[in-house]
Order: C-alpha cells, then structure tokens, then sequence
C-alpha cells in the first residue's frame, strides 16, 4: 500500500556526477543493491547523520571520510545495514572503501591525478541491524558498478537503493540565472524505521552550483531540519540515517549569500527537493493509506508546536482511527492534553480536520457533525490543524495512518 501515484517525474542528470549500479545478491538473488555515485574532482559535499546512539559502521565511517578525504565517491548497499556489528563492522566498512578504491584507481590507471584512496569514498548502507555485511558480495560487482557509471541512471540508482519501499523515490527542480541552468536532483529511500533525527534513512542531493563547503553543510542542516526531521512513520529513529549534498559547479553559477538572488532562489530549489523526496516516504510508509499532515499553530514556542505534532502523530489511537476512516476525535483531544504543554487553556484552543472544527471551547465544536468528520477521515490526504493561541509559532509534522499492514510487513521482514 502506498498513497497516491507511483510515476517517478523526470529527473534531470547533474553534470559532474555519475551513478553506477549492480546486483550482489545481498538479500534476494538478482535485485539491484549495490549503488555507487562518483563524484567530480573539486566538488564540495555536506552531510547530515542519524543521532542514534547505536550509529551503523558506515555512518562513522562516512562521517570522518567526510572530514578526511577527498569526497570522490559514495558507495551504497542494500539488504544488509551493517549496523550493531562493532569492531567486525567497521572492519567490513573499511574494507569495501579500499576495495572500491582500489578498483576505481585501476580504472584510471592513466591518470596519476585520479589515484583514489579509501579515505575518498564513503559507504552507506540499509537494511537488516546486527547481520554481518557480505563483503565478498560486495566487492565482487564493483567493477560492475564503475563500468555502468552514467549522469543519467538517477532513476535506477533510486530503485538501487530501496528496501520495503514499493516504489523509488526522486524530485528533481532546474532554474535559470543569468542565462545558466542550474539543476538540483535527489533521491532517497525510507518506507519504516522513519522518524528522523537528522534526515531521511538514506537521501543523496546533488547540483551543479558551486557552493563552498561551509555553505552547502549550513543550506544542508537548515533544509534537513524542515523537511526530513519533520517526517515520522513510526516513531523510530534509525541507526543508518544520512543525507549527502553534492555541489560539482559544473553550471558555472557559484551560490553566495552575498548575491542574494541566486542565494534565494536555490535555497527555494533545494528544500523543495528535499520536501518532495521527504513526502515520498512517508507516502510510501510501510502499509500506509493515508498521508497525514499536522500543523500546529500560535504554539508560544517550536519545541512546544513539535511536541504536540509528534504527540498526535505517534499516538497509535489516532493512528489507527486514521486507517480506519474514523472520526474518533477524542483521541486527538487525549494527545495534545499529553503533550506536555505548561499551562493549556482548553478553552482557548481549538482543533480541525481539514476546515471542520472538531474541538472548541473544551470540547466538541457546536458546529461539528459526524457525518463531516467520516467525510475527512475518508480522503486519502488529511489535514489535522490544531490552534493552540498561546504565541506566534506554526510548525508542520507529516506522518502515516497505522494499518495491518505494517504490522504484517516488520513481523516478516527478516524472513
């Protein structure tokens, strides 16, 4: 189940980086699970991690390659997280680096200036915690992986790296400034384990701009911060989240905040990608049917908007009478009473599906009927708004309905 259509929509290629992939059997025999992005020389990247305390081997791993290497390729694997794996873990990690390494210097053995080390690669991986990763698997379709290298396998890389997704995930926007074109494409994977602590499970964003390092770190954290770290499916922060922004400046068009235009209008084009991929996943939430938005607003700050979205929107009550298309509205009115708000007015608030008010004045809206409220529950997109009065705070929270479904998905997944 998933909501809405499955098209990906055209996702334009971004000079200076080149998506390889490969089949290694990893979990199923044949699928595509090994992705490899290869990144031009000179281009900058950021990245934004989980802050999960049991962080996968890749995570540490890329976080300091991050820091020391080159930045000249990512290596992604699915069907296998590396995750709760300790010293064997990030042996394994380090290993697939320098296989990758290795290989991709033999393949540019011509060029001195194309000498790669492990330092330059970053690896990520997703799927089953506390499994040791195949190395051997892995390492055996490299040279396939490098062989495929083409600008314009954006789609089949966002497949590649898929897990329970049903559908690949992808958002593309492209401007014009000053006569240059200038594109930024994403991809990114996420259907369970969803409640970000950073970004997405895995997300990989790249433009043609040049942007400085700093820069791009400090656009990345921002655009994370409202559209990935406002997602949650299950309430569950994974130990493998990563999202990775890649600036070649192949367009020419440098990105400051001294030119102001320019600066605007791709801040603009990068969180709408973000939004979009974002959206994607909790659309494709395991078993979801429902995409569900929850706004909170005149919140007399953001940590007491975000709690109370977060408190309705992991409350598996609400949840399920999401999925079953029941307007059960006490059980939105007994989560925010619990979100831990100091010194609530119940009569000062009020709460909406959609424009239906549903509560007022402490309690059921004098106008509100059952008939309206069954009528929201049964669409496919829901608006939960709930008006607190207290300050000048909107903050914006998008989760999933809770069905059989995800229960029958994440009994199974290991099997």
């Amino acid at each position: 189940m998933a909501v809405g259509p499955a098209t990906l929509p055209i996702l334009h290629p971004v000079s200076g980086v080149r998506l390889g992939i490969a089949s290694a059997g990893i979990k199923k025999p044949g699928r595509k699970d090994v992705v490899v992005i290869e990144i031009a020389k000179k281009a900058t990247l950021a990245g934004v991690f989980t802050k999960n305390a049991f962080c996968a081997a890749p995570v540490i791993v890329s976080k300091a390659h991050l820091q020391q290497g080159k930045n000249r390729y990512l290596l992604i694997n699915t069907g296998n997280a590396n995750a709760g794996t300790g010293e064997k873990g990030m042996k394994n990690a380090y290993a697939c680096c320098k296989a990758l390494a290795e290989v991709a210097t033999t393949a540019n053995a011509e060029s001195t200036e194309l000498k790669v080390k492990k330092e330059d690669i970053l690896p990520f991986s997703t799927g089953v915690i506390g499994e040791p990763l195949p190395v051997e698997k892995i390492v055996a379709v490299l040279p396939d992986a490098l062989e495929s290298l083409d600008e314009n396998r954006w789609a089949e890389a966002a497949e590649g790296i898929m897990t329970t997704d049903t559908r690949p995930k992808g958002a593309c926007v492209q401007f014009v400034y000053e006569g240059k074109t200038i594109t930024v494409t994403g991809i990114s994977k996420g259907a369970g384990m969803i409640m970000p602590n950073m970004a997405t499970m895995l997300g990989f964003v790249a433009t043609d701009a040049a942007v400085s390092a700093d820069l791009l770190q400090a656009l990345l954290t921002e655009a994370a911060d409202l559209t990935f770290n406002r997602i949650t499916i299950d309430g569950d922060t994974s130990t493998n989240d990563s999202c990775m922004l890649i600036a070649t400046g192949k367009s020419g068009a440098e990105v400051t905040k001294e030119n102001d235009t320019l600066y605007r209008l791709f801040k603009d084009a990068l969180h709408q990608v973000m939004l979009e991929l974002s959206l994607a996943i909790v659309k494709d939430g395991e078993g979801a049917t429902k995409l569900v938005t929850i706004r909170v607003e005149q919140a007399a700050s953001q940590q007491e908007a975000l709690a109370t979205a977060y408190t309705v929107a992991h409350s598996p009550l609400v949840k399920t009478a999401l999925f079953a298309s029941d307007p059960n509205w006490g059980r939105i009115l007994a989560a925010v009473g619990r979100a831990g708000i100091e010194n609530l007015q119940l009569d000062n608030l009020q709460i909406y599906l959609d424009e239906v008010c549903i509560v007022e004045k402490g309690g059921r809206a004098d106008s509100y009927t059952e008939e309206a409220g069954k009528k929201v529950m049964s669409q496919e997109n829901i608006l939960i708004k709930i008006v607190l009065n207290r300050g000048t705070i909107n903050e914006t929270v998008w989760t999933t309905d809770l069905s059989t479904e995800y229960v029958t998905i994440n009994a199974d997944y290991r099997s």
